[in-house]
């Protein structure tokens, strides 16, 4: 028998204005996103929005249904977008917020997204950059999937 330690190294900006340009324009993005979410039964509006390689930056809002969990997040909505689009380019970043009772909250990947995240990973060879919006207006950074879903599905295992 052998003890393991997952250790999880992670980034926090105190304020949107803390952030490097690039990302700063990708999690406005996000927020942005969050005015075309449909959310009648959780009125809990989602924004994500992913850059790729080239720079281009894709948004993606959470899209409910009466008859759950037929609707999907926002990740997955922006990560399928970028794929169907930009077949060819990997997401270099992603950024989720949320929205509810007329503020922005804080929102983080569920499995789903975060599984769908590592499979980006592999699919490009690249690790992906999360920026999630906190309490109080600050902001995570965490560098690569595996810090969120350590043990994630592997095609190669």
């Amino acid at each position: 028998m052998e003890n393991k330690e997952l250790v999880i190294v992670y980034t926090e900006y105190d304020s949107l204005q803390e952030m490097p340009q690039a990302d700063r324009q990708l999690m406005e993005a996000a927020m942005e996103a969050t005015k075309t979410a449909y959310a009648p039964y959780s009125h809990f509006h989602v924004g994500a929005a992913v850059r790729l390689a080239d720079g281009t930056i894709l948004r993606g809002s959470n899209q409910e249904n009466i008859a759950y969990p037929s609707g999907l997040c926002a990740e997955r909505t922006a990560l399928f977008s970028s794929s169907a689009q930009y077949p060819n380019l990997a997401v270099e970043a992603l950024a989720v917020v949320g929205f509810h009772e007329g503020a922005f909250t804080e929102a983080s990947p569920c499995g789903a997204c975060r599984q769908v995240m590592s499979e980006y990973e592999l699919r490009f060879g690249n690790e992906i950059t999360l920026f999630c919006y906190l309490a109080g207006g600050r902001i995570r950074r965490i560098t690569g999937v595996k810090s969120l879903l350590p043990f994630a599905f592997d095609a190669n295992l």
